[in-house]
């Protein structure tokens, strides 16, 4: 009658609460407004993703890559890299610059012709020409000139006006090009360029091998080359005399023009001759560049055409310089490159002094004025990539002294040789006039183990330090060697063993950083480490906790006669061996080391090693393979790890994977907690069973130990969360209880309903259909080798109340702070926050002994506090407010280096009052006495708790259809607000505690997993995202930063003047051999006609003028119609004033009549009527 009395109670009280209106006024002031939010993309470091074209103008000495997706990256000097877009998923295959003019031409895949102006920051397209009937397949810009020879794959020829960008209608067929016997097509023009003495000349080049010398006159063909081998390219002598095509056949061909009939030299640089006598096959040449030099031999430069007698041959840029011919290897595929000269002039001595090579994965410029032709070292951050990235963080707002002692430590490492001396080529624009006032630092982690730490401060990324955390451990075996091992080990399922080891075991998922203290932790799929940062080399043994977390359910092996040998306990039950013996409950593999074998993914490197400035290993914790349920399955992986955090204050480090929870004291190198998720629920004395709302069976590792001697009642199975449910305070060194039977072991009746205790906040229903991440977040490295584009979906079950779907809970994120544990606490005690997959959050507390030697010597108590809250889909982030709504930063170590480790257990600082963040309400900012607010964020909600009173003022619904990626309390404009990243591609923003809408706004699709993966927030208005595999994405969302932008870009045109034309000589001119002038104007201007009809469509782009006026002209209308609104509408308030008063005048003469005729009628009698 009690229970049921007791049940009563507290549903009755559950309905108090969801009665009791919300409070929305606690008195917090909120400074955030909507014009405070504008979000938009900053600036985009790393190599451009799967280049397609490369261009350079000579005179501005600006680069522009060409992207697969539509991307142009435009690079000057150092700190001038500006990003734009096609604003479509199409392939940029050929760059042509307007040398000088501040524009350029790009030609996508879908046959469209794009003109760019980019004497502004941001360039912007100005014309596009789309063709509609013919596919283009090379175009030709001749230096000064304004008409764009457009190639196509009917083997035609269009020419078009780049002022107005319409077409000419002067057009070369190729049926009038070819010969008139010749009865095969002659493919597509995959060459166009004029003769350097003579622009009246024009050489076609066709894919099967012919060759055109058009004269654009006359409109005849002068001459024509047949080739016996497939063409890919074509380039001039400087004299116009002469050209050299490349082949299919990695041959290499010169003709005359007077001389069409045979080649003046054949040759082929890389055949070797082979047994028989004939010469060996080679690769195509893709492309070839022959540049004069005035005092020497000519340059000959081209790409491929090596030999295939040895498979696996690297790709290689050929120099032939006289009879010297030097083979460049490259480490990519080579896509293109491009040849830098003095002089934009092709009939004078070109100077060649550089060659820019674009790789699939690198950008690399070879200095051809030094010996041996050495590279110039490329200060652009395009090696992000050079290991697959893994994970990504990014911190903004740092302390100002962290990028100088990471640039201290990595400069001593990067003494590079072998470089050329001389300066950067390509060194055009200027830098932009400001910079952010705080530095921000770019961490990356790699599969090969490694992390690098960038200075983001400016436009360019730097390099800071590099760590390579592989070196901690053992290297891993060969796949022979491993494959036999794990047949002993892990047995001979074909699941198992070398087949289902991870290829990159050192790869970094996730990373943590405390900005303070400079403590690194990293993990990878199954292993942790802790990592102190030191000016000076040390001498490190590095010590390590092997931990297993995996975990079943009890009752499916009931049937085993070991199953009093299975006991795990729960979190209460451990509290309360912890209270009275005062020692940390550990399962450290040392417990049973020594009665069965384990096996780990990573193994750490014994004995003492020496590491260099920077960062060392302080601690290393590895997770456990174990046997597997079934039998003859071998060893079952441990799970990935989910998420990682440390306080540097506590000296506690925290994980969770797919299955449950470890707390590690890194001071004292021990394990606190070791429990699976369910565990962490801990007993309710109102039930008589566990807080999880899916009344799920007991979790117990196995194969573990637990010692239990069955002296316990069931009369003293009480557990320390109920006396705190009840407002009464446990003390860790109270006595010992009667150790009780445990609740877990009780089975829970199939039919009981899902109830809470009184101590759970969340009023909203179980979290049925919220499905979340079944584990780790990581991005694989083989998803990093290529555009992964696959949609970013979840696994999601309609019904979650099945012990099926909810059988793992993850650990989606963790917290320490100081914070209130109970509803009447006045005070204040360390805690950790614990979230998890299934939207519950746990609190447990943390008892720490006094700083000094009671922390070197006292164990930490780790005790639950039985608060608990419940929100719908995976917990993402938890952050805390002070009572006047401002952000709680966590409390951290400051650094100090060269401590010897006796002196830093003399030293070391616990958290004391002084060190918190105060906090101290006044009656006009206190909520019902609240001192605190907890702000909780999920896939689907956000809500606003207050502590210690355990309310929730705030609430609301982030998204119904979709489901939030990413979320995070940040600082802006010295303010707090919870921003959020949603899976549609909304970035949405709330004012907090108040949680009103500042920001929602369709920004960024969710089209690749890679976003969601290294999707981060940082504080005043930075964001950052991998949006590729090779490049790093900044956004903001600050007003204030997004109107600074265009001072903090570097300006990429400088008015400068164009080289003079080459001076021809007397003899030249008097023979007739000197340059001569055509007028295009009149060739292929309006005496032409009009060109063909249909063949392309011009659209107008944003940075056209008459964009630009249509903007206008639309925003006059649209002024003008709300004037001449604002016109109709008072005329009609006039009307209706004048309406008015013409009623009130009738009205006042109504009156009158009345009260006369009232008047009339008062005194008279009955007679008189």
């Amino acid at each position: 009658m009690s229970k049921m009395k007791k049940t009563l109670n507290r549903v009755l009280t559950k309905f108090e609460q969801l009665k009791a209106p919300l409070n929305t006024d606690c008195g917090v002031e909120e400074t955030l407004r909507t014009d405070h939010f504008q979000v938009c993309k900053t600036v985009r470091y790393g190599f451009p993703y799967e280049p397609t074209s490369v261009a350079f103008d000579p005179v501005q000495h600006l680069l522009a890559i060409g992207t697969k997706s539509g991307s142009l990256r435009i690079l000057g000097r150092p700190g001038v890299d500006i990003h734009c877009n096609h604003g479509q998923e199409v392939a940029v295959i050929q760059i042509l610059f307007l040398i000088n003019e501040g524009a350029l031409v790009t030609v996508c895949s879908d046959d469209s012709i794009h003109l760019w102006n980019y004497r502004q920051k941001r360039p912007e397209i100005v014309h596009t020409l789309k063709f509609q009937r013919e596919r283009i397949t090379y175009c030709h810009l001749p230096f000064t000139s304004k008409w764009l020879y457009v190639g196509t794959e009917r083997g035609n020829v269009h020419i078009a006006n780049i002022e107005s960008f319409t077409l000419s209608g002067y057009v070369i067929n190729w049926n009038k090009a070819i010969e008139l016997s010749r009865k095969t097509h002659p493919g597509p023009v995959v060459s166009l360029t004029d003769c350097p003495i003579d622009p009246n000349k024009l050489l076609i080049g066709f894919e099967t091998g012919t060759i055109v010398l058009w004269d654009l006159k006359s409109k005849t063909a002068e001459c024509r080359f047949n080739l016996p081998e497939a063409l890919r390219s074509v380039s001039w002598h400087h004299e116009g005399k002469q050209f050299m095509c490349s082949h299919t056949d990695g041959s290499l061909t010169t003709y005359n023009i007077k001389q069409p009939q045979k080649p003046v030299s054949v040759m082929m640089p890389h055949a070797q001759m082979g047994k028989d006598g004939k010469l060996n096959p080679c690769k195509p040449i893709t492309k070839v560049e022959w540049k004069s030099v005035k005092n020497g031999e000519p340059l000959i430069i081209f790409s491929g055409g090596m030999s295939y007698d040895r498979a696996g041959r690297t790709p290689s840029i050929t120099v032939m310089n006289g009879k010297s011919t030097t083979a460049l290897e490259m480490e990519h595929n080579i896509i293109d490159f491009v040849v830098l000269c003095e002089t934009p002039w092709q009939n004078d001595f070109q100077e060649p002094y550089a060659i820019v090579v674009l790789l699939q994965y690198d950008l690399v410029v070879v200095d051809l004025t030094s010996q041996n032709y050495p590279c110039f070292e490329n200060p652009y951050p395009m090696d992000i990539h050079e290991s697959p990235v893994t994970a990504c963080q990014y911190y903004a707002n740092c302390p100002p002294d962290l990028i100088p002692a990471f640039y201290s430590v990595g400069s001593s490492r990067q003494k590079r040789t072998g470089f050329s001396e001389k300066s950067w080529p390509v060194n055009g624009g200027e830098w932009g006039t400001s910079t952010c006032s705080y530095p921000e630092i770019f961490i990356t982690g790699h599969a090969d183990g490694s992390l690098k730490f960038w200075d983001a401060s400016s436009v360019t990324l730097q390099v800071l330090y590099k760590l390579k955390t592989a070196k901690m451990f053992e290297k891993p075996k060969k796949r022979e060697e491993s494959r036999s091992e794990n047949r002993d080990s892990v047995g001979d399922n074909p699941k198992n063993g070398s087949e289902s080891m991870d290829p990159d075991p050192f790869a970094v998922y996730l990373i943590h950083l405390c900005t303070e203290s400079r403590i690194l932790c990293f993990a990878g799929a199954t292993h942790l480490a802790l990592c102190r940062f030191s000016k000076q080399e040390l001498n490190v043994e590095v010590q390590s906790l092997e931990f297993s977390i995996i975990y079943h359910d009890l009752f499916d092996d009931m049937e085993s006669p070991d199953i009093e040998n299975h006991y795990r306990p729960g979190l209460g039950v451990v509290a309360q061996f912890q209270g009275g013996s005062r020692e940390s409950y550990s399962s450290n593999a040392s417990d049973h080391s020594s009665k069965q074998e384990t096996w780990t993914a990573v193994k750490v490197r014994p004995g003492s090693r020496k590491y260099s400035a920077g960062y060392y290993p302080d601690l290393v914790c590895v997770l456990q393979w174990l046997e597997s349920k079934e039998p003859g399955e071998g060893k079952e992986h441990p799970g990935n790890i989910t998420f990682i955090s440390m306080n540097s204050t506590y000296g506690l480090l925290a994980f969770g994977n797919e299955s449950g929870l470890a707390i590690v004291d890194y001071v004292q190198r021990t394990c606190l907690l070791n429990l699976g998720t369910p565990d962490l629920y801990v007993f309710d004395s109102n039930t008589e069973g566990s807080m999880d709302p899916y009344n799920r069976g007991p979790r117990s590792p196995r194969n573990r130990k637990f010692p239990t001697d069955g002296s316990g009642t069931e009369d003293g199975a009480r557990s320390p969360t109920n006396d705190q449910i009840n407002d009464v305070c446990i003390s860790p060194t109270c006595s010992k209880p009667k150790r009780p039977p445990p609740p877990e072991l009780r089975r829970s009746k199939p039919n009981r309903r899902l109830q809470k205790a009184q101590s759970v906040a969340s009023i909203e229903e179980a979290n049925n259909g919220g499905g979340s991440f079944s584990g780790g977040v990581f991005l694989k490295p083989e998803n990093c080798d290529r555009n992964d584009t696959s949609s970013f979906s979840r696994s999601r079950s309609s019904s979650m109340s099945s012990l099926e779907n909810v059988s793992r809970e993850a650990i989606q994120s963790l917290v320490f702070s100081d914070s209130y544990t109970g509803k009447t606490d006045n005070f204040t005690c360390p805690c950790l926050w614990v979230g998890t997959s299934l939207g519950s959050v746990i609190v447990i507390v943390l008892n720490l002994p006094p700083p000094g030697q009671q922390r070197l010597d006292q164990p930490v108590i780790v005790s639950p506090s039985g608060t608990m809250f419940r929100l719908k889909g995976a917990i993402l982030t938890m952050s805390f407010l002070d009572c006047n709504g401002v952000l709680i930063p966590s409390v951290s170590e400051q650094w100090r280096d060269n401590i010897g480790k006796e002196k830093e257990k003399q030293t070391y600082r616990q958290n004391t009052v002084s060190q918190k963040p105060k906090i101290s309400p006044t009656s006009s900012t206190d909520c019902n006495g609240d001192k605190q607010y907890v702000v909780i964020c999920s896939e689907k909600q956000a809500r606003v708790i207050s502590l210690p009173s355990q309310q929730c003022p705030y609430k609301t619904r982030i998204t119904e259809s979709s489901f939030v990626v990413r979320a995070d309390v940040v600082s802006l404009r010295d303010s707090a607000c919870l921003t959020c990243y949603v899976a549609n591609g909304r970035i949405m923003a709330f004012s907090l505690p108040s949680l009103k809408p500042l920001l929602d706004i369709d920004f960024l699709p969710l089209n690749d997993v890679r976003i969601a993966r290294t999707f981060c927030f940082s504080s005043n208005g930075h964001a950052s995202y991998l949006c590729s595999a090779t490049e790093i994405q900044k956004i903001t969302f600050s007003a204030d930063l997004s109107d600074n932008l265009n001072e903090m870009l570097g300006e990429l045109f400088k008015p400068c003047d164009t080289p003079d034309a080459p001076k021809q000589g007397f003899f030249k001119n008097w023979f007739g051999s000197g340059q001569t002038t055509l007028d295009r104007e009149e060739l292929f201007g309006e005496s032409s006609g009009k060109g063909p009809r249909g063949l392309a469509t011009r659209l107008q782009g944003k940075g056209s003028m008459q964009y630009v006026q249509n903007q206008a002209s639309s925003g006059t209308s649209a002024v003008a119609i709300a004037h001449k609104n604002f016109i109709e509408r008072g005329e009609k308030l006039g009307e209706l004033g004048e309406r008015s008063e013409m009623m009130r005048d009738h009205a006042e003469n109504f009156a009158s009549d009345s009260r006369a005729l009232m008047l009339k009628y008062k005194n008279k009698k009955w007679y008189q009527w």
